[in-house]
Order: structure tokens, then C-alpha cells, then sequence
């Protein structure tokens, strides 16, 4: 896995990282931000448009709910990829501005190969339970609706269709996953793009030709996937084979150097607990509107199905502001490795821009024209259409009501990853989503039934944006 560079690549100001310290930050920020938020866009259409192909199809709400069960394990899986390559991205940075060339290619080596270690492990769990694991996320079986008396048709056979293709390919979407992370950092989010966006494009025409024009169903949409999948891993492959700039892999690298990749680990903590917690948060949303759901007119089903499609939206809206802050993740970390502060605080300045922006637009989408929006994923066949309209109009207008705050937090918590605060970064990644979350999901819906699943997610937002704003003063005051 060597790859030999020429002397004109080791000297050129954009391999050996200097411009990142002398570029103008808006011109930096449009060469890495850019490709970066269209890679990750393109990593949340992979399930996106199974989704919105699913619920256009004869499979139609049951389908949808069935593709949104299994969202939860896909995160579980990007979780590790995440935390593998999202460390060695930022410990490549640093020591890019401290001009190390020793220990990045160590980290990047233990990285890859923790990565499919770990994705191996994952399939030897959820293979025997993926029953137990599918209905825990939120997976029903046919049976009758205790409110209204009405038969509804369960997503639990659709699920483990869909689920038992994704899985066999998981060392796969991990790899890709994390190698993408660390094309970023190395300078090339074009490549990181181009990886991504030829897997879209692959997944989206097999699913028309596997969905519409095989009637694979759910068999069809998850091999669309996979093998959009392999398309991106390939792509990425090629690049640390033959493209690297700041570094090289030889086979002594992949040899796992533990004490060199302690410190990737600590960089890449928080980005393992943000998706962590997006899982913990999918499992006690799915048991609480099972419960309260099933307690209220909407049944268990439809606010299942809907979570399953905000997910998806929201996801949208999460890599948009993830791509901003990864894109300048490289000159945040050169210049934090350099001690160029004020180069530091003008990026995140322009990074605070970009997240308020994407927040306010979509904050006035979804308060505007939530049905609009849900009905991309197609409408309800198997459910009650009144109910179906009114409980997506409440969860968009109510659960993302401060969708900008969201948008800060998690800028925030990818910010401090980037410089360095390891211990800052983990803080505003859990206090959101675990500390304020959860517990007022569990206790709202005791006083104000299934709305107040809703209000709990604007209620953890405005908690955790404040002390996110008092870590940022502290870190910027110090």
C-alpha cells in the first residue's frame, strides 16, 4: 500500500501543508468546505433514497418504517468508522502544523485496521440477533390497534429482508467511511467526494432498475446500497494506494502502533459519542412512541414511521453543518499545531456563520411546509391519511423547532475535536442528547402523552445551547 511521490508533489505548497497557515480563509474554506459537505450529503442520500424509493413503491409507509428501524444500526456501524477516521484525520492535521511526518501514517494504519476488526465483530452480534435488535429499535409485527381497532401491517419482515444484505457489507461501509475522514485531512476533499458521489449515483440508479423495474422490493433497495457501497470503498481504496500527499501506508503501517494511536482515539472520541448518542436517542424515541403512541390515536405505527423519515431529514441538515467544520478541520488543525490563534478564531467565526445560516433556512422549512417535505418519502397506504398528515406536521414543527441551536451544538462539539479539547469536545457532545434528552423524553410523556416525546427535543436544545456557548467563551477567554 506504498505509493511513491515525486519531488514536485513533496514540495509544492499544497502537499506539504503551508498554505494552510498563509490561504485566505474564505478561499481555504471554499476549496475543503465545499466538496466536504457534498461528500457527506451524498453519504446521507445512500439511505435517503432507499427511503424515498421504497415509499414511492408498492411497499409504500411499511416499507419506509421498516428502512428508518434499521437507520439506527447503520449509525451504530458509522459510530466506530467515525471515531477511527475522524481521529486520525484531526492527529493528521496537528501534526502536519507541528511538521511530524513520523507517527501520522501509524495512526492512520491501527485506524484501518481497528476499523474492519471492529466491523467483523459488529456482524458476529447482529447476525443471531437481528430479530431481538430490529424490534428493540422500534420493529413490529402485523396485529390490530388497541385505540382504534384497525389491522395494521408490521415492518418487522421488510426490516430483516433489508437488514440481512446491509449487514454482510459492513466492512465495507466502515472502511470507506473512515478512509473518507482521512482523504479530507490529507487534502483532497474533491477525491472524498468523487468517492461518495459515484456510490450515490450507483445506488440511486439500481434502485429504480432493482425497485421499479426487477419488483425486488426491500431485497432491491438494500443491494442498490451495498453495492453503491463497494463503489465508494474502491474509489477510496485507489486513493491511499496510488494519491496520498501527506503521507504513505507501507504494510509496516497497518501493524498496529497502539501508543501512537492513543492520541487519535482521544481526537476522535467525540465524533464516536455524537453518533452514539444519535442511537441511544433512536431507541428511547421508538420505545416511547411505541408506548405513548400506542396509547393515543395515532397507534404505535405512524410516529415509528415518522421518526424514521425526521431522521432522515434532520440527517440532511446535520451533515451540511458537519461538513463545514471537518472542512476546515485542516486548517484548524495545522494552525492550532503552528499557534496561530488568530487564524483559529476568524475560522470559527466563519464556521458560527455557516451553522446559523443552515439553521435559520431550516428552522422556516420545516415550520413552513412540513407535509411538503414528508411526502418526498411518499404517502400513507397502509395508515389512516388524516392522522399520518397530522402527527408529521407536529413532529417537524414541534421536535425541530430550534434546529439552528442543534446545528451549534454539534458545530461546536466538532470544533473543539478539531483543535485539540478532547475533554470540551465530549462535554457538548453528550450534554444535549444523553444529560438533557433522554431524561425529559422519559418524564414529559408521564404529563402531556405522546406531544410530549415532541417537546422534549426543543426543551434539550435550549439547555445545551447555552452551556454550549459557555465553553466556547472559555476555550476562546483562555
Amino acid at each position: 500500500m506504498s505509493n511513491e511521490n515525486t519531488a514536485e508533489q513533496t514540495t509544492s505548497p499544497e502537499n506539504n501543508s503551508a498554505f494552510l497557515g498563509t490561504e485566505k480563509i474564505f478561499k481555504l474554506m471554499l476549496k475543503f468546505c465545499i466538496p466536504c459537505v457534498l461528500s457527506l450529503l451524498v453519504s446521507a442520500l445512500y439511505n435517503i433514497v432507499d427511503q424515498i424509493f421504497v415509499g414511492n413503491s408498492e411497499l409504500g409507509d411499511t416499507g419506509n418504517g421498516a428502512a428508518g428501524v434499521v437507520f439506527p444500526i447503520f449509525i451504530i456501524a458509522q459510530a466506530f468508522a467515525w471515531w477511527f477516521g475522524d481521529g486520525c484525520a484531526a492527529f493528521l492535521n496537528i501534526c502536519q502544523g507541528k511538521k511530524d511526518e513520523s507517527n501520522a501514517h501509524k495512526s492512520i494504519g491501527t485506524g484501518l485496521v481497528l476499523t474492519i476488526a471492529a466491523s467483523l465483530v459488529l456482524m458476529a452480534i447482529f447476525y443471531p440477533l437481528k430479530t431481538q435488535i430490529l424490534m428493540l429499535f422500534g420493529a413490529t409485527e402485523d396485529g390490530v390497534n388497541a385505540y382504534t381497532g384497525a389491522f395494521e401491517v408490521g415492518t418487522l419482515n421488510y426490516a430483516i429482508e433489508y437488514f440481512n444484505i446491509i449487514l454482510g457489507f459492513f466492512p465495507v461501509f466502515m472502511a470507506m467511511n473512515m478512509m473518507n475522514a482521512v482523504i479530507r485531512a490529507d487534502g483532497a476533499p474533491g477525491w472524498s467526494m468523487a468517492s461518495m458521489l459515484s456510490g450515490a449515483i450507483s445506488n440511486i440508479v439500481l434502485d429504480a432498475a432493482f425497485i421499479f423495474g426487477c419488483k425486488w422490493g426491500m431485497a432491491g433497495a438494500a443491494w442498490a446500497t451495498v453495492i453503491g457501497q463497494v463503489v465508494s470503498f474502491a474509489i477510496s481504496v485507489f486513493y491511499f494506494v496510488f494519491k496520498t500527499k501527506t503521507f504513505k501506508l507501507t504494510l509496516k503501517s497497518l501493524i498496529p502502533d497502539f501508543k501512537v494511536f492513543s492520541s487519535a482515539v482521544k481526537l476522535g472520541t467525540s465524533s464516536f459519542i455524537t453518533q452514539v448518542t444519535i442511537v441511544i436517542i433512536s431507541l428511547v424515541c421508538n420505545i416511547m412512541l411505541g408506548k405513548y403512541g400506542a396509547m393515543s390515536v395515532y397507534g404505535a405505527n405512524i410516529p415509528i414511521v415518522l421518526i424514521g423519515i425526521e431522521s432522515k431529514v434532520f440527517t440532511v441538515v446535520i451533515n451540511i453543518v458537519v461538513g463545514v467544520v471537518l472542512g476546515c478541520q485542516p486548517i484548524l488543525g495545522y494552525n492550532i499545531g503552528a499557534g496561530n490563534v488568530k487564524r483559529v478564531k476568524k475560522t470559527y467565526l466563519n464556521i458560527l456563520i455557516c451553522t446559523l445560516a443552515v439553521g435559520i433556512i431550516s428552522t422556516i422549512l420545516f415550520e413552513a411546509c412540513p407535509t411538503a417535505i414528508v411526502a418526498i418519502f411518499g404517502g400513507p397506504k397502509n395508515y389512516d391519511a388524516d392522522l399520518y398528515w397530522d402527527f408529521a406536521t407536529k413532529l417537524f414543527r414541534i421536535f425541530l423547532m430550534l434546529v439552528t441551536f442543534t446545528c451549534a451544538i454539534k458545530m461546536t462539539s466538532i470544533f473543539f475535536q478539531a483543535v485539540g479539547k478532547p475533554v470540551f469536545a465530549i462535554i457538548a457532545s453528550l450534554i444535549r442528547d444523553i444529560i438533557c434528552f433522554v431524561p425529559l423524553i422519559c418524564i414529559l410523556p408521564i404529563f402531556y402523552g405522546i406531544e410530549g416525546i415532541l417537546w422534549a427535543a426543543p426543551a434539550a436544545d435550549l439547555i445545551a445551547m447555552i452551556v454550549a456557548a459557555a465553553l466556547t467563551l472559555i476555550y476562546f477567554k483562555k
